[in-house]
């Protein structure tokens, strides 16, 4: 029943213990549960949930035996580090408990060799507190930046780093950063520039201490669960990765208004964003905040444009174009069209695919190595609804722009491989590895 009570509240999956607005879409009425390795604190609070529920059962997955391809899962981060693409998190149906959903391990991470096209599961190790779901991943110079999400007893700002490029993956908690960090909340948006994260809006707990910016309660949440209130805000906060501070930026222009399960993408000096949920509205405006003097601008909509929709991605896929796909709109209509974005025409075009009958919302999206967008996972239909949510695990890609001229120069010795093989040590050795990697697919795939 998890995410069906989201409806009057949020999104679903790991609403746990109390309601969450976009969790929006996730959040529903997960009956989520605690999961194993917890610190002192945390155990003190689990205790005194169990006198008023039922005994907490642990809810994560240990049911990860697929062991060619990660499993199924909505609400998970993924992120691309030169041509390998990670995924960790969110969360999946469980096998035998009905409607429940099941965190997905917060020690595993897969990666996908983009030229390869071949998973691998890596184990990690380290402090990461907790599985969970709808939070912010972003990777910067083969670090990948975990901040916030959802577990077991509602939401976090604890952020931790994780380097890709070590021989051993091992989480590590940033603890020792000055100022005042964001408040607790999950499904947020972050932008990359000059080697700082700029996070920005996101639904949970109310600030404690000065943040700039509004904050905006949920009151159906706060009504059915008598738990700490949450909403939703438009605050910005900035992590400056070389002086470990965190900050918040005196904005000028028309600020948006607060919401969550929104998606940014970076061209530039912009941030940009589009949509999200906010209240009852799933919105379809667009904006973009400049990185360096922090002015925010509303773009006008032309009269060809996106439905609004949150839980949907926004892909930068090259110094002008930006590429949207799928998404939950507002009568809760899960969609599979695709759009491009011109950033200096301000133009939207529906961007014609061959995956219009693979919906999807709560997936993630990232850019591959020659023009391709690779979408993977989300939930393929209503989350909210009273039937067994569609968590996918499987992979579209689209091909959003044309390939580049070393690109077609591949795919013709790949096609003509028995011929040239004798000349391939004249390559250089970036070509001849990107060839090797690309020849190993197309053995697997027997053509």
């Amino acid at each position: 029943m998890a995410d069906r009570m989201e409806e009057d509240v949020e999104e679903v999956p790991a609403e746990e213990d109390d309601m969450d607005s976009d969790r929006e879409e996730e959040d529903g009425l997960f009956d989520w549960i605690v999961h194993e390795e917890m610190d002192e604190e945390e155990e003190e609070e689990v205790e005194v949930e169990e006198e008023d529920n039922e005994q907490p059962i642990d809810t994560e997955s240990s049911e990860s035996f697929e062991l060619d391809m990660p499993a199924e899962r909505s609400g998970h981060i993924a992120v691309v580090d030169r041509n390998v693409m990670y995924v960790w998190g969110g969360y999946k149906n469980a096998q035998n408990h009905g409607f429940f959903d099941l965190y997905l391990p917060r020690n595993e991470i897969w990666a996908y060799n983009m030229e390869s096209g071949v998973w691998t599961k890596r184990v990690t190790g380290g402090n990461l507190h907790t599985s969970m779901s709808g939070s912010c991943g972003v990777c910067v110079d083969g670090v990948l930046y975990l901040f916030g999400g959802h577990h077991a007893r509602g939401n976090t700002n604890r952020i931790y780093r994780l380097p890709l490029r070590a021989r051993s993956l091992v989480w590590e908690e940033m603890t020792n950063l000055e100022g005042l960090p964001p408040s607790s909340k999950d499904k947020l948006g972050c932008w990359v520039h000059r080697n700082r994260l700029i996070f920005f809006g996101g639904y949970g707990y109310a600030a404690q201490g000065p943040h700039r910016g509004t904050f905006e309660y949920d009151d159906s949440a706060s009504f059915v669960w008598e738990s700490p209130g949450r909403g939703w805000n438009n605050h910005i906060h900035i992590l400056d990765l070389e002086a470990l501070t965190w900050s918040q930026p005196i904005t000028t222009g028309n600020t948006p208004s607060p919401r969550a399960a929104h998606a940014c993408a970076t061209v530039g000096n912009r941030g940009y964003m589009f949509g999200g949920r906010y209240k009852n509205f799933r919105l379809n405006d667009l904006y973009y905040i400049d990185l360096d003097t922090w002015e925010w601008h509303e773009m006008t909509l032309p009269q060809l444009c996106p439905v609004g929709r949150s839980w949907h991605s926004f892909t930068p896929v090259s110094p002008d174009h930006i590429f949207l796909f799928g998404g939950f709109t507002t009568e809760r209509e899960t969609l599979s069209d695709a759009w491009l974005y011109c950033v200096t025409k301000n133009e939207w075009k529906p961007f014609n695919h061959s995956h219009t009958q693979s919906p999807r919302l709560w997936h993630t999206a990232c850019p591959g190595p020659d023009g391709e967008v690779f979408v993977f996972g989300g939930c393929a239909n209503n989350l909210l609804s009273q039937h067994r949510a569609a968590h996918s695990n499987e992979l579209l890609v689209f091909n959003v722009l044309p390939k580049s001229l070393v690109g077609f120069c591949m795919d013709l010795i790949l096609q003509h491989r028995e011929r040239l093989s004798s000349h391939w040590d004249c390559l250089p050795k970036s070509i001849l590895h990107s060839l090797k990697q690309r020849m190993t697919r197309v053995n697997t795939l027997g053509s």
